[in-house]
């Protein structure tokens, strides 16, 4: 299964499958489809969302403080701050040259693989494709105060990805030697089917920390200490006579503090891995082949080339066609193909009925102003003469 999204970021309760796309209208198509699929509209965002903003000659924000705005701020809202300035650079500079950006917050690993198969469906780009062949160029980062591209600026850079993609055909020679003989090539081609791994885009997986408020309660217990003095008069005892000597008594408060202590805990696992799926591709073509066809020819007493029994071809022209007019050179040719084909092996032990269709093929196809049931006699009688009088 091949993926075509652009990246996927996630924190530690969430991720952000992100797909880069040259069409509006198919960026368009992905995030109804999205919706349609049970995502959240809050969740799902397009930049930019309209299709006249990644084609007008508008420059884009030139903020680059610690609390961006414009397409830029978008990427810092999407991956953090500084240490992923290369991502944010890859995303702006995709705006900036006419694509679109989607990005689809999930909670889980299914609605991963959903909405990345998702995106997949309406022809994502291979951003790190992409990115190459802007370096290539000698692009090194996003520029914040330089102009988006025009329409004309856009179809030309799309000119140049599809050229990249674009595969020649080679060309070859043949040479023969001629030494008393004339050597006529048969050629026919044969068809082979290979197979190549091809890159059609991937995933990337962004991991980062968020701080995430909390609270708990816990029951505290604190000591007071209190002294009251009451006035008393009564007669001393035994035992206030022997209390009465100097020392001294200490009491200690103690109250209760709270203690915080932190563990970490694996909550969740990110699995990513490849599925690997078999298909047959039936693959349908043509290949050509050169038929050579040989033709008898005769000597008359002249000594100029003729073709062999032409005098019993002229006789079955006037009593086949005399009658209706014309010239017997208006059927020459006819005489001649017939003779041509039951000379030749592709004919070798023919039926008539068998091979008619295709004899009446090859004729209107190569004879565009001469129909078949005005010569086909004239062919099959040449045939048949050849046939009758064939050398072994």
């Amino acid at each position: 299964m091949a993926l075509t999204t652009g990246d996927i970021g996630n924190s530690a309760s969430e991720n952000t499958v992100v797909g880069v796309y040259d069409n509006f209208s198919e960026a368009e198509s992905a995030v109804q489809a999205l919706l349609a699929a049970g995502f959240s509209r809050a969740d799902v965002q397009l930049n930019p969302e309209r299709d006249d903003e990644g084609t007008t000659s508008a420059g884009t924000s030139s903020s680059t403080s610690d609390a961006p705005s414009g397409i830029r701020g978008f990427f810092y809202s999407l991956f953090g701050g500084d240490e992923n300035a290369g991502h944010h650079d890859t995303y702006a500079e995709s705006v900036r040259r006419g694509s679109y950006v989607l990005t689809a917050t999930v909670h889980s690993q299914e609605d991963v693989d959903r909405a990345t198969g998702i995106m997949n469906s309406f022809n994502a780009v291979d951003i790190d494709e992409r990115v190459s062949h802007w370096k290539q160029q000698g692009w090194t980062s996003h520029d914040t105060s330089a102009p988006r591209y025009t329409k004309d600026e856009i179809a030309k850079e799309r000119a140049s990805y599809a050229s990249l993609r674009s595969t020649g055909t080679g060309t070859g020679t043949a040479t023969g030697t001629t030494t008393g003989e004339t050597r006529i090539p048969v050629v026919e081609e044969q068809l082979q089917v290979g197979k190549r791994e091809v890159q059609r885009g991937g995933v990337r997986v962004f991991q980062r920390v968020r701080q995430i408020p909390v609270s708990e309660s816990v029951q505290l217990r604190d000591e007071e200490i209190k002294v009251e003095r009451h006035a008393v008069d009564k007669p001393a005892t035994q035992a206030d006579l022997a209390a009465m000597k100097d020392g001294a008594i200490e009491l200690r408060e103690t109250d209760e503090e709270a203690v915080v202590a932190k563990t970490a805990r694996v909550v969740e696992e990110v699995v990513i891995g490849k599925e690997v799926t078999q298909r047959t591709e039936d693959i349908n073509d043509t290949v050509r082949r050169t038929d050579v066809e040989v033709e008898q020819l005769g000597v008359t007493s002249s000594g100029t080339s003729r073709l062999a029994g032409d005098d019993e071809f002229r006789r079955h022209w006037q009593t086949t066609y005399g009658s209706s007019g014309g010239r017997y050179e208006d059927y020459d040719d006819a005489y001649r193909y017939g003779t041509t084909m039951a000379g030749s092996d592709r004919y070798k032990n023919y039926q008539w009925s068998e091979v008619e269709p295709q004899l009446r093929s090859d004729w209107e196809s190569s004879h565009p102003g001469s129909t078949w049931d005005k010569v086909k006699d004239a062919v099959r009688y040449g045939a048949e003469r050849v046939t009758g009088n064939r050398r072994h």
